[in-house]
């Protein structure tokens, strides 16, 4: 029987049981159709930053090694697997080389689901490597660019003219200001928490972006419908200070990975490959 590594499993009580049923019948079936193993399998979505709606998808992402075998073909296999979208399920996986690669290249996506509070299958050494790798090798620079590009751009799709706004579109932009101002309070680390209070928390915003954060989170939890309104002014000043001292903050200049941080991820790559 094709099963999942559960030494990190860590869901909520209040999960949905079918819904969590269902998630780990995809993760296996995609263990035996791809014959795989997943090495980390996480909620990556308002679930697990910490803001959830009644309604709100269960988006998984799994981190997932071939065979041995398949690596050395000429034909490579995909570096991703997914999953029909459907009844609020989103279950979709990446290859642990493209994973690397992104990591190394300051991409916060990898980094976040290595951090995710919700586990629904994981390997303690597979998440431990890659989160030493990450400590040791990714840009900072870059990691900050990323929350950058990403805030900037849901500010200018979602509440650029300052009208009314669905409010909880206020997150997409308000989570990455918080990881921006985090990144600046603690210049030694680059690995930000996912959940969203308690990175809100932890970069001392001014008290009434964190109430009337705390309030929106709070009245997102009980209803499907969070309606509409204006965007609250503490928090619209400090999404755009944010990004304005990100802007010069983090350095613009690309950074070759060094010699270094290549043989420290393929010794990691090698030592997870099975047959």
């Amino acid at each position: 029987m094709d099963r999942l590594p559960l030494a990190l499993r860590s869901i909520p009580s209040h999960f949905d049981p079918d819904r969590l049923a269902e998630v780990d019948t995809r993760l296996v079936n995609i263990v035996r159709d791809h014959h795989v193993s997943i090495g980390l399998a996480i909620e990556s979505g308002s679930r697990a930053w910490g803001f959830p709606s009644p309604d709100s998808d269960y988006d998984c992402r799994f981190l997932f090694v071939r065979r041995t075998a398949d690596y050395l073909s000429p034909w490579q296999k995909r570096d991703v697997i997914e999953t029909p979208l459907e009844d609020e399920m989103d279950v979709n996986g990446w290859e642990l080389g493209k994973a690397i690669k992104l990591l190394l290249k300051g991409n916060a996506v990898v980094i976040e689901w290595l951090m995710s509070p919700i586990v629904y299958a994981g390997d303690p050494g597979f998440r431990d490597g890659l989160t030493r790798l990450a400590e040791r090798h990714t840009d900072r620079a870059a990691i900050g660019r990323h929350y950058l590009h990403l805030g900037e751009r849901q500010r200018n799709t979602y509440f650029a003219d300052h009208k009314t706004v669905s409010l909880k579109k206020i997150f997409y932009a308000l989570r990455p200001a918080a990881a921006l101002r985090w990144l600046r309070f603690h210049p030694d680390a680059v690995i930000a928490p996912m959940d969203f209070p308690t990175l809100l928390r932890q970069c001392d915003p001014p008290a009434d972006v964190l109430d009337l954060s705390t309030d929106l989170i709070a009245r997102k939890a009980v209803t499907r419908e969070f309606g509409t309104g204006p965007l609250p002014a503490p928090i619209r000043d400090f999404i755009d200070r944010e990004f304005e001292t990100a802007r010069t903050h983090f350095d613009a200049r690309p950074r070759r990975i060094s010699e270094d941080a290549r043989a420290d991820a393929e010794l990691l790559f090698r030592s997870m490959l099975h047959d």
